[in-house]
C-alpha cells in the first residue's frame, strides 16, 4: 500500500485546520497567563519601571520587595500556618477517602445505593448556602479562631470518594481473596494493598485537596480573626490594605503565595490526568 507523499525534509504538511487550532489554543493560553506574567514583571521590576511608559514587558529582576515582604511582615508564619493546615487536610482526606470508597466499592450493606446517591448529592449543596448554620455550630463548639476549625469541615472528599471507588471497583477480586486467606482484614488490606496499587488516585486527590486548601479564603476569612492562625490566602487581603499604593510589594507577596503551589502543580501535573482518566493503576492486566 502506497504511502502519502511528504514534502522535501520528510516532515508531516501541517494542515490549515490544524494550524488554525494550534494558533487558538497558543492565543487562549497567552490570555490567560498574560496577568501572571505581569505580576511577576511589576513583582521583579524596579520602583520607577512600574510607572514607566511605555511599561517594561520584561522584568528588571530587582528582589528589593521581596527582600522588603520576609523581612518587615510574618510571611513565614502565614506560609507555616498554611502547610500545616494544607498538609493536615490531606491526609484526613485520603484515609476517609480512601475506606469510604473502598466500603462502596468491595462491601455488600443495605442502602449502599443510597448512600452512594447522597455523597454525590453533596456536591450539589452550595457552599454559601451552608455558611451561617456552620458558622453557628463552630461558636457552640468553641472553634472560631483554631487550626481544627479549618481542617475538620474539609477533612472529607466527595470527589475523592468517588476517585477512590472508581479504581477499587477495578482491582482484581483475587487480590482479597488472597489476603483473606492470609488473615488480613479489611482496613490492613486498604493500607498494605488496594491503597499502593491506587498510587495514581492518592496523588490526583493528595494534590487538588492540598491545592484547594491552600487557595482557601473565604472560610477562614470568617471563621478566624487572630493572625496566628490565619492561612496566606487571608494574609494577602491584609497586604492588599498595607501595600495598596506599592505595587512592587504587593505582587511580591502575591509572588511568594503562588511559587510552592505552581511548582508542585507544574510537578505533578501528569498525575492528575492519570488519576481522572483511571491510568496507570499498578495493576497488569
Amino acid at each position: 500500500m502506497s504511502q502519502p507523499a511528504h514534502p522535501a525534509g520528510g516532515r508531516p504538511r501541517l494542515r490549515p485546520a490544524r494550524l488554525a487550532r494550534w494558533i487558538a489554543v497558543v492565543g487562549i493560553a497567552a490570555l490567560f497567563a498574560f496577568p501572571l506574567y505581569w505580576v511577576l514583571v511589576t513583582a521583579f521590576n524596579s520602583h520607577g519601571g512600574v510607572y514607566s511608559l511605555p511599561p517594561r514587558f520584561l522584568p528588571a529582576f530587582h528582589f528589593g520587595a521581596f527582600g522588603y515582604v520576609l523581612d518587615h511582615t510574618d510571611w513565614v508564619r502565614y506560609i507555616g500556618n498554611t502547610v500545616f493546615i494544607a498538609g493536615t487536610t490531606v491526609v484526613l482526606v485520603i484515609a476517609t477517602s480512601a475506606t469510604a470508597g473502598y466500603a462502596l466499592a468491595e462491601l455488600s450493606f443495605r442502602g449502599s445505593g443510597v448512600f452512594f446517591f447522597l455523597v454525590l448529592a453533596v456536591i450539589m449543596l452550595p457552599t454559601q448556602a451552608l455558611l451561617i448554620p456552620q458558622y453557628a455550630v463552630a461558636v457552640h463548639l468553641h472553634l472560631l479562631n483554631t487550626f481544627a476549625i479549618q481542617i475538620v469541615p474539609f477533612a472529607a472528599s466527595t470527589f475523592g470518594v468517588i476517585l477512590f471507588r472508581q479504581f477499587f471497583k477495578g482491582l482484581p477480586r483475587a487480590y482479597w481473596e488472597a489476603a483473606r486467606l492470609e488473615g488480613v482484614g479489611h482496613l490492613r488490606y486498604i493500607w498494605r494493598v488496594a491503597l499502593p496499587l491506587a498510587r495514581p488516585a492518592v496523588v490526583t486527590v493528595a494534590l487538588l485537596t492540598f491545592i484547594s486548601s491552600w487557595n482557601q479564603f473565604q472560610w477562614p476569612l470568617i471563621m478566624t480573626t487572630s493572625h496566628s492562625v490565619q492561612p496566606i490566602e487571608v494574609a494577602l487581603s491584609h497586604y492588599m490594605q498595607t501595600f495598596e499604593a506599592n505595587w512592587r510589594k504587593l505582587t511580591s507577596a502575591v509572588v511568594l503565595a503562588l511559587a510552592p503551589i505552581v511548582l508542585i502543580f507544574f510537578l505533578l501535573q501528569r498525575h492528575i490526568v492519570d488519576g481522572v482518566a483511571g491510568r496507570d493503576s499498578g495493576v497488569n492486566s
